[in-house]
């Protein structure tokens, strides 16, 4: 998987959200409180649940603050009812982009979204649109200045727990697993003491798209910062190689 860093993509991402955290908690806080009221409070059976947990802990979110949230969740019939909404689009030079959201006002969303592609010389597509050049996968992100242990035992206990791929870079290693597989996977890792840079079930794209001319560049990052920017967009997939 040489030529597309990973690592580098999650930090540089990590960082901006490391100058904005409140907002990050936020987002997952209502995250947690859609997996609860959906699934019940216990992530024993609730792998919704699981999913945030792993996302919550990967952004460094205390625990207390996690289990604070689940609670609050389950005893409040009274929070606001967010929906889940996901809009496909394509960005300068062909690039293909999936942003999901959880909001309480659709209209309000989805005019935020489609103004932050127009604004980058984007377009808003259809359901479906661009989401067949991603795979749904469990995608976990390791450190190797953070990881003491061997590239060979790492990998064979992330296949062994239930990982589809183990994978080396400059700087880190990422490991692919069945979002089914997800959950186990992630455990094992925790388990065994191995600090995770990022772990979350993620649109991984088939195919990364280079762009050569700055115009474009700098229209995809406004994109992506305007949309960084809107409190309903959760998560935002795309497949440039930046």
């Amino acid at each position: 998987m040489s030529g597309h860093s990973k690592f580098a993509n999650i930090k540089h991402k990590k960082e901006k959200n490391d100058a904005a955290k409140g907002k990050i908690f936020t987002i997952i806080g209502r995250e947690i409180a859609v997996a609860v009221k959906e699934g019940g409070p216990d992530p024993a059976n609730n792998f919704k649940l699981v999913q945030v947990i792993a996302k919550a802990k990967s952004n460094n979110m205390p625990n207390d603050t996690i289990e604070r949230g689940i609670r609050k969740a389950a005893g409040d019939g009274n929070t606001v009812n967010y929906e889940y909404a996901v809009y496909e689009g394509y960005g300068p030079g062909g690039t293909a982009i999936i942003v999901k959201c959880l909001t309480d006002n659709k209209n309000r969303t989805a005019a935020n979204v489609r103004n932050a592609f127009t604004k980058g010389q984007g377009s808003i597509g259809t359901q479906g649109c661009v989401s067949y050049m991603f795979d749904e996968k469990g995608q976990i992100i390791i450190d190797k200045e953070e990881c003491s242990m061997d590239a060979d035992d790492l990998m064979m206990m992330a296949l062994d727990a239930g990982a589809d791929d183990f994978s080396e870079e400059d700087d880190s290693y990422e490991i692919l697993t069945a979002p089914s597989e997800f959950e186990a996977v992630q455990k094992a890792l925790e388990e065994a003491g191995v600090a995770m840079v990022s772990a979350e079930v993620s649109m991984i794209p088939q195919n990364y798209v280079t762009l050569s001319e700055e115009a474009d560049r700098n229209n995809i990052g406004r994109i992506l910062d305007l949309l960084d920017e809107d409190d309903d967009v959760q998560e935002v997939y795309h497949n440039w190689e930046e």
